[in-house]
């Protein structure tokens, strides 16, 4: 299928296929790295099925994504990548940047600003990962929520959330904890996340260590898609890689804030108003597929301690 464009296309240096040559195919040469960036590139699933150990094989996972066709026409709508976003963005990263991100991650970021966080967990540091609880049987919990995610009508969000199928079941393996998976397997604390979001809100510096430019923050923080997500069926306000708040993703009382929320309930983000990061993070499973209550009542606790 080709893709009917009803857009002006970037300038082909901010072209995924200029890196990423297979990329092209099924009519993707002109999607632009900022729509995979803002879940507009109608690739939150691949169609077809692979199988479970295609997680661990990053090669394996990205030749399908090359080969897939959108499941939209791309910049037309936005639909959360839920487990595609890190392999469709890393590796044009890892193309442009010759190390993986998680190799980046760990050498650029997590030992300069001494945070406790990886993206593909050595071996070494296995035993002191908490293991993942799921929600009780009958909570309204986020195991339930991805559930029905995976027993949806929409055979796009049905595989959006199950293909490759279990992994929810092996969140505590070995396996999972040493691939790199960007979208979903960061192991990590949240002091580490919210020192990391510090540095963001400051400025892009923290302690002497440059992380990013205020140019570049404000380019990653700027809303590229609002609206009803195509995935996740309600409405996502999304950034260059970051969710921004909304009504429904309440990051505080300033509309600048950007960061992620998780299922389960995990939520992190950077505050430029109030030049903090926040950090929440659990391993008993809560409900909610962007954050839960616990941690909006964390966020609001923070506030109020601050007189905001």
């Amino acid at each position: 299928m080709r893709i009917a464009w009803s857009r002006p296309a970037s300038s082909t240096s901010t072209r995924p296929a200029r890196y990423w040559p297979e990329f092209a195919q099924a009519g993707k040469e002109r999607i632009p790295v900022r729509w995979l960036l803002s879940h507009q590139a109608g690739l939150p699933a691949v169609r077809k099925l692979l199988p479970q150990d295609a997680l661990y094989d990053w090669p394996v996972l990205c030749e399908a994504l090359a080969a897939e066709t959108p499941w939209w026409e791309p910049g037309t709508q936005h639909g959360y990548h839920a487990l595609t976003y890190g392999h469709l963005v890393g590796e044009v990263f890892r193309r442009i940047e010759g190390r993986s991100v998680g190799s980046y991650f760990q050498a650029e970021l997590a030992r300069p600003l001494g945070l406790d966080f990886w993206i593909g967990t050595p071996a070494s540091e296995h035993a002191r990962c908490a293991e993942m609880i799921p929600a009780p049987a009958g909570a309204a919990g986020a195991e339930d929520v991805l559930e029905q995610f995976s027993n949806n009508a929409s055979e796009m969000v049905r595989l959006t959330f199950n293909n490759p199928a279990g992994r929810r079941g092996h969140v505590n393996s070995p396996e999972w904890r040493t691939a790199e998976i960007p979208a979903g397997n960061g192991h990590g604390d949240a002091r580490s996340l919210a020192r990391l979001y510090g540095a963001l809100a400051t400025g892009g510096t923290l302690d002497g260590m440059h992380v990013l430019s205020r140019e570049a923050i404000t380019r990653a923080s700027s809303e590229q898609a609002f609206g009803k997500d195509a995935v996740l069926g309600f409405p996502m306000r999304f950034g260059l890689g970051f969710m921004l708040r909304h009504d429904m993703l309440p990051l505080g009382p300033n509309n600048e804030t950007f960061g992620h929320a998780g299922a389960g309930g995990s939520i992190a983000y950077a505050d430029p108003v109030a030049r903090i990061g926040f950090a929440y993070v659990m391993n008993q499973m809560q409900g909610g597929t962007t954050g839960a209550p616990r941690g909006f009542r964390l966020i609001g606790a923070l506030y109020h301690a601050l007189g905001r």
